[in-house]
């Protein structure tokens, strides 16, 4: 009877646990839960984090995060105004603010992230076709730049540097949010923010561009050239002008120093023959002698020539006596 008892109570325990851990469930700080009974929502939304209670067995726990979560969109081909053909890549902040109507019609996280990719998806598609590509690309606080800046700018591209746009890429992203908030609150969803994270060209127009920067780099690139070939031949002249005027400076130099020194040798040669005039006519005399004569030539002179005068007078006792030089 006491055994009996005994495992009766022992039984009982256990089915208390059983119960009490079927009623009582946590809830973790930054989720929320939606308590269902027979598949419907009963009761408000929990949102406090701890311990809480619900009915055993016939009742169930469906938890959600109450913080935010992200929404990465595939990359859309989409044509703009000017039917230039980009890829368009978007990305969102969102909440669950509604757990009981997001359960009721989205069921779970990966149902919205569904539903948002259709409604992002169009209304990204709907502004980026009715704007400019210089709208997405250019912020509303674009500055056209300095007239430095544009002189190396081919001139149909200046103008559109110039142009002045109706809206910038952030009130683009202002209107997608705008346009998605009329229409994603239904789910229990909030939608925090909006934002597009990259613009590309299509493959046929990013060839196009690229060889349009290649053709305007080229043309920079020949006008530098072009500006460093003037520059170059302007140096070349000065420093040829200034080669020109050392030269000039250095030959007037030259000869100044050889007329000083050709004054100072005659000068000296003066005041050494002056030391005996007689001396310095004998020498310059036999310097003549040593002067060939023209060949065609012929030469007549008397006995009595000057030009002979020391071979006339000379004698062989004379010859041999050498001159006297004071």
């Amino acid at each position: 009877m006491k055994f009996t008892l005994k495992v009766a109570g022992i039984a009982i325990s256990v089915l208390i646990v059983i119960v009490l851990y079927s009623a009582l469930y946590t809830l973790e700080e930054g989720r929320q839960a939606i308590v269902v009974q027979f598949g419907k929502p009963v009761g408000k939304t929990v949102t406090e984090a701890g311990l809480h209670m619900k009915v055993p067995f016939i009742q169930e726990v469906r938890r959600f995060e109450k913080r935010l979560l992200v929404w990465d969109g595939d990359p859309n081909q989409v044509p703009t105004k000017g039917r230039e053909f980009i890829w368009v890549d978007t990305t969102a902040r969102w909440r669950i603010a509604d757990a009981q109507k997001f359960l009721e019609n989205v069921a779970s996280e990966e149902g919205a992230q569904s539903r948002l990719n259709d409604i992002l998806d169009s209304v990204v598609r709907d502004q980026v076709s009715s704007s400019e590509l210089v709208e997405l690309v250019r912020s509303a606080s674009w500055e056209v730049p300095e007239d430095d800046v544009l002189k190396e700018v081919p001139k149909e591209r200046e103008e559109e540097l110039k142009k002045e746009i109706a809206r910038g890429r952030e009130q683009i992203t202002r209107t997608i949010l705008a346009e998605a908030q009329k229409i994603i609150p239904q789910y229990g969803i909030e939608l925090v923010d909006v934002r597009i994270k990259r613009l590309d060209y299509v493959e046929s127009v990013r060839k196009k561009v690229y060889e349009r920067m290649i053709s305007e780099r080229k043309r920079i690139a020949a006008q530098f050239r072009s500006e460093g070939e003037g520059r170059s031949a302007e140096i070349l002249g000065e420093m040829e002008k200034e080669l020109r005027r050392i030269r000039s400076t250095a030959y007037r130099q030259v000869q100044e120093v050889q007329g000083r020194a050709d004054a100072e040798a005659t000068k000296i040669y003066g005041q050494a023959y002056n030391k005996n005039p007689e001396f310095y006519a004998f020498l310059q005399t036999l310097e003549s002698y040593k002067e060939k004569t023209n060949l065609n030539s012929v030469l007549i002179l008397t006995t009595d020539s000057d030009f002979y005068q020391y071979v006339k007078h000379a004698s062989p006792e004379q010859a041999q006596m050498p001159l006297s030089v004071d």
